[in-house]
This record gives structure tokens, C-alpha cells and sequence, in this order.
């Protein structure tokens, strides 16, 4: 069965129960789900991997009053429409339910709940080995797991006092979570300034980083019809790596932090939050700021996320890297390629207004390569796989 409760298509089996298909892609989020219609457009043989227990899970884990920065015209996926305001910025809610009726328009072949652990080569396939111990072999694996994938904290976050909450930002859901006292949310990207204006509402709050700059028009509705093409058009079409100026536009991004979109630096002031400096370190059990040690209940770290390819045993990935790549298709690994991370092929490339041309570009390349699947490969995989 896929996720939508459809029965799938019976793949063929290795004797010792590896499923073989032309592709797997591993992650069923926006990347997943848009290259998966793209090969389904092809008719290839294909299923999806995803580690949620439900399509959409990534997005339901997060924060309760999270937006998209995007408006509806812009995070809709190829073929289907999302939504019958364009200029409306939905809720994660509503983009995950969105995902999960995709899926079920689309007869997506997604299995749901299956968390893969491992990817190795076999024969001439790779064989992808999920948590509950079910095997799947492919020709191509195309990697779509996002950019989130291991919430980062400094060193020195272990040693705040055991009073203090403290959270990371893939962690928290709303102020109900937090202690009555005061919050210091440590970062100043965009989930640190959307968390801090949710928590301001109800506890004394202080941010703590410093902004790499913000939005140059105020988010919205006007915005969303007149400034936010244009800035698509830049991060998608121009800050591209296929050309010299877009390469070094993109070289320029590398380990900077995005400008503020939708909570700007004014709209924290007007709540009564407190803007310091970093967050440095951590003494007597409390966060130090600015070099002075503050009392605080709650410390929400907003430190971002790190990729982890560990699970990926191939020498391209040696160290749990990200390997070096040619517009996502990994160098030295034929057949597997990369989606959905950020600064992939294009400014947009980890956002929902990239992601569809990346994914179109890869589909494209694996349509040239022949899909082969034939009882002689089924006996090589199973063989090889049983050594």
C-alpha cells in the first residue's frame, strides 16, 4: 500500500526480498514529491522513502504559528494548483495537508514510516536499508531529504543550568513548552525572529546574534505581487551556477546567513524585545551575553541545522559530507544525485520556488539512461546482496 491507502503496483523482488526499481528517492517533502511527478510524467519505476509517519510530517513538527515566507502561487508543485487565494501565505498545516492531497492526485508511490539508515553500492545498483530492516535497489537514488536534517547547538549548550528549558528550534511548538521567566532566543535568522515575536506575546523575551541584513520591502500581499518575482527570478534564473556572474553570486552565499523576510528588526522592537549581541558561551549554569552572565528560564536555540550523509556508504560521501556535485549529480556516483539543499544549483535550490527547476533538470537526466528492469538483474542484486 502507498501512503494514500492505494495498493502499489508489485515491484519485482530479489529472492532474498530486496525491492528493485529504476529509482528510489530518498524523502517525501516538497524535493521528493516534485521529482517524483516529474518521473511519474516520464512513467518510470520509481517509490518514494519517507520517514514520516505521514506525508507532510516534516512540516506538521513545526512550530505552531509558522508561515510560509512564500505566497501560495509560488509553493504549489507542478501540476496541481494550491489553494484559491495566490497571494495568501499559508500555514505549515495547510502546506503539509496540501502535500498529502498531492500525493493522492498524483498516485505518488510514497511509503510512508520508512526511515532509511543505510545506501550502498551493490553489483551495479545501490541498495537503500530503512530502520525496520526492508531492502530496496535501485539504478538511480536521488537524495531529497532536505536541509534540515541535524539540529545544531554550540558545544556549550550542555552546560546551562538544569532549570533552564532549553530547546532547539526543531523542537519547539509554542510558548505552552516554556517556563514562566524570561526566553533568550539565540540566533538572529528568520526562525529566530518569527520564534521570539511567537514567545514575546507571553514571557519576557531577548534575542540574541546579530542579522545579516533583511528584507528591502515589507512582507505581504504587496510584496507578494510586486517585489517577491522579482527576487524569485534573481535566486532562480540568475544566482545559478550555470553561468560565471551566478557562480560567484553563489560562492558569495556560502556560510552567510539569510536576510529577515516576514519579522523584521522593527517589528521586534515594537513588541519589547530585547536585541543583544551573541550568545558566547555559558557560566555558573547561565548563557553569556555581550560578556555578562543573564538570568534567563528559557533558552531556545536557533542555531540552525547541519547535513549529515553518514548513512550514505560511498567514497564520495567519505566523512558524512556533502560530496561534490555537477547541478546535483554527484561526482564518482553514477546514477545518484542531490535535491532540495540549499545553494544546490541555484539561490532557490532549497526552497519550494527552486526546487521544481532543479528536479526537472534531474529527471532529464536520468530519462536518458535506459530503465532497465529484468528477472537477470533481479538474480544479480539478490546474489550479490546475500554474499
Amino acid at each position: 500500500m502507498d501512503a494514500t491507502g492505494t495498493p502499489r503496483r508489485a515491484a519485482d523482488v530479489a529472492p532474498n526480498g530486496i525491492e528493485l526499481h529504476d529509482t528510489v528517492v530518498v524523502g517525501g517533502g516538497q524535493a521528493g514529491l516534485t521529482i517524483g511527478h516529474e518521473l511519474a510524467e516520464q512513467r518510470r519505476d520509481f517509490v518514494i522513502l519517507d520517514a514520516h509517519d505521514r506525508i507532510g510530517g516534516a512540516w506538521r513538527r513545526r512550530w505552531d504559528s509558522l508561515r510560509l515566507n512564500t505566497p501560495a502561487k509560488y509553493d504549489a508543485l507542478p501540476g496541481h494548483a494550491f489553494g484559491d487565494d495566490p497571494l495568501a501565505f499559508p500555514t505549515k498545516d495547510e502546506f503539509a495537508d496540501y502535500l498529502e492531497h498531492y500525493v493522492g492526485v498524483g498516485g505518488l508511490p510514497v511509503v510512508t514510516g520508512a526511515h532509511v539508515v543505510a545506501l550502498d553500492p551493490i553489483a551495479d545498483r545501490y541498495v537503500l536499508t530503512t530502520a525496520d530492516g526492508r531492502r530496496f535497489a535501485a539504478a538511480n537514488v536521488v537524495i531529497a531529504t532536505g536541509p534540515h536534517q541535524v539540529p545544531r547547538r554550540p558545544a556549550f549548550a550542555d552546560r546551562l543550568a538544569p532549570h533552564i528549558v532549553s530547546l532547539h528550534s526543531d523542537e519547539y511548538r509554542s510558548p505552552a513548552q516554556l517556563a514562566p521567566g524570561r526566553v533568550l532566543v539565540v540566533g538572529f535568522g528568520n526562525s529566530a525572529s518569527e520564534i521570539a515575536l511567537d514567545v514575546s506575546r507571553s514571557h519576557e523575551t531577548v534575542i540574541s546574534g546579530r542579522p545579516s541584513g533583511q528584507l528591502p520591502i515589507r512582507h505581504g500581499r504587496a510584496a507578494a505581487r510586486w517585489g517577491l518575482p522579482v527576487i524569485r527570478f534573481l535566486g532562480v534564473y540568475v544566482a545559478t551556477a550555470d553561468t560565471p556572474l551566478g557562480r560567484r553570486m553563489l560562492d558569495r552565499k556560502r556560510g552567510r546567513a539569510e536576510p529577515l523576510i516576514r519579522v523584521r528588526r522593527r517589528e521586534l522592537a515594537a513588541a519589547g524585545v530585547r536585541m543583544l549581541p551573541r550568545t558566547t558561551g555559558v557560566e555558573g549554569g547561565r548563557p553569556v551575553v555581550d560578556g555578562t552572565a543573564i538570568d534567563v528560564a528559557n533558552v531556545i536555540w536557533c542555531t540552525g541545522f547541519d547535513e549529515d550523509f553518514r548513512w550514505v556508504h560511498l567514497p564520495s560521501f567519505a566523512g558524512g559530507r556533502r560530496p561534490e556535485h555537477v547541478r546535483g549529480a554527484v561526482e564518482g556516483a553514477p546514477g545518484v544525485y542531490l535535491l532540495g539543499l540549499h545553494l544546490l544549483q541555484s539561490e532557490g535550490s532549497g526552497t519550494l520556488v527552486g526546487v521544481g527547476r532543479d528536479a526537472r533538470r534531474i529527471s532529464q537526466r536520468i530519462a536518458a539512461t535506459p530503465a532497465i528492469r529484468t528477472d537477470a538483474v533481479v538474480e544479480t542484486v539478490g546474489s550479490a546482496a546475500s554474499r
